[in-house]
């Protein structure tokens, strides 16, 4: 016997819940399948318990300033590692359990728990189970990649996946791949009292590529704990102790924090059984505007296809999916603008098109660099901007930086870049003064004054029409 539906969507983390909202609008007769543990990867083991534990490592931290600002007895302040990670754990298992409460559990018998196999590529097999579905959703997610002959060091070896289970940090910790994970959560134990080395393979940190960003950043988080980059790192066993060792550097640590990146969830699928080639990380092909592998009626979306691992991007791929799963004819969108933010400090932000896409492009460039002003008062005068535009139409292309309160200029530039503004367009809004703001309205002046393409009489204002 084979149970037969019109759509099944496997995986219920941000893009399965994505799609089963889009396809539910068009059918009941759907299920959405999860092996393994509930709630997203955001609220489990990512951006939510990460940021309540930076929270909690920048509250403390800031106690360092206190005294300069005439608050006596800073000194005095304790802190209490069980207390802190009690409290990321509590606040995670919220965000978890608001997941599971508004949306897993009035789905009723239309939700099953298990993992899903391919027999063919419209049949299914769950818990033993035959299921039997017009169209597919994939949306398994991702994992920490963690090398084989590292996991021999057992609970020595952190990821986000148990990081956030420690009742006690470190006194010693490596961090090796300097991402966005591993920056927010390097300082974090850094700012939280935890010896820290990181080390990457690469010679840029944070996914900048923008050189001048790239070393404002390296600059800086040197200063906060040693980085050794350009080397790939190895671990032995030291006594009761990890030595990481890469190029010249050498550090004994008790735990080693792995953040060099993820790896599918596609082991249980069988996509093999699909008759379409995969690649070297066992994925099928897709279109990136209507998430479809090939011309099959099976779509992937989120982190599991590995294109934008960003939780709205896996969100708006999990919408597109979930549309045409349950539409006809199948219906390309467009994506959004990219945005990536870190939220270390400073921010490190990348938008729109990356340096390494327009640099063979002579694209017109602009600069500005927090000193002064609001970033004086609060004292966060580190930092740097870069905005890239068009030398012929002055329309913006893209930005980096490494900036106090990046995130909120980050969203600025991405809505102006996908409303195809020009320099000259963003740069008749209004600019508060003290903010933060003007650094970028800095760097937006002098992109304009490079372009080869002439702005207004006066820039930064528009000619009333009539």
């Amino acid at each position: 016997m084979e149970r037969k539906v019109d759509v099944a969507i496997i995986g219920a983390g941000t893009a399965g819940i994505a799609a089963t909202s889009q396809v539910r609008k068009s059918t009941d007769n759907f299920v959405l399948i999860n092996g393994g543990a509930k709630g997203t990867t955001c609220a489990r083991v990512g951006c939510m318990p990460s940021k309540c534990m930076i929270q909690a490592a920048m509250d403390y931290h800031a106690r360092v300033k206190l005294a300069e600002e005439g608050t006596e007895g800073n000194g005095q302040v304790n802190l209490d590692h069980k207390e802190v990670m009690a409290r990321v754990r509590t606040l995670r298992d919220g965000f978890v359990q608001g997941v599971i409460d508004g949306f897993i559990g009035p789905l009723a018998d239309r939700f099953v728990e298990g993992y899903a196999e391919f027999l063919e590529p419209t049949l299914l097999q769950v818990n033993g189970d035959k299921l039997r579905s017009d169209k597919i959703v994939i949306a398994t997610g991702s994992r920490p990649l963690v090398p084989d002959k590292w996991t021999s060091f057992g609970k020595q070896i952190l990821t986000t996946d148990n990081v956030f289970e420690q009742s006690e940090l470190p006194k010693h910790a490596a961090v090796i791949g300097l991402g966005v994970i591993g920056l927010e959560l390097g300082q974090a134990f850094h700012h939280l009292g935890v010896h820290v080395t990181g080390f990457d393979t690469l010679k840029h940190i944070g996914g900048l590529e923008d050189p001048d960003v790239n070393q404002t950043a390296v600059d800086f988080f040197n200063k906060e704990f040693p980085i050794h980059l350009g080397n790939e790192a190895r671990i032995e066993a030291s006594g009761t102790q990890l030595a990481v060792i890469a190029g010249d550097a050498r550090v004994f640590v008790d735990k080693v924090l792995v953040s060099i990146g993820r790896t599918p969830n596609v082991e249980h699928l069988r996509l093999d059984r699909l008759g379409i080639d995969l690649d070297n990380k066992g994925l099928p092909p897709f279109n990136r505007e209507t998430m479809q592998i090939g011309d099959l009626p099976i779509f992937i979306a989120g982190d599991v296809n590995g294109d934008r691992p960003i939780l709205h991007e896996a969100s708006h791929e999990g919408q597109v999916a979930g549309y045409n799963a349950s539409h006809t004819p199948i219906t390309s969108f467009k994506r959004k603008t990219p945005l990536s933010i870190a939220f270390c400090h400073p921010n490190i932000c990348s938008v729109g098109k990356s340096w390494n896409e327009i640099r063979n492009s002579n694209p017109a460039v602009g600069t500005g660099e927090f000193s002064g002003g609001r970033a004086k008062i609060l004292d966060r005068e580190y930092g740097i901007i870069k905005v890239y535009g068009d030398h012929e139409t002055g329309r913006l292309l893209g930005a980096e930086m490494a900036a106090p309160r990046g995130e909120h200029l980050g969203h600025l530039l991405a809505w102006s870049i996908q409303n195809g503004q020009t320099v000259f367009d963003f740069l008749e809004v209004p600019f508060y003064h003290p903010t933060m703001e003007e650094t970028l309205q800095s760097a937006l002046k002098d992109l304009a004054g490079n372009l080869k393409h002439e702005g207004p009489p006066i820039l930064g204002l528009a000619k009333k029409t009539s």
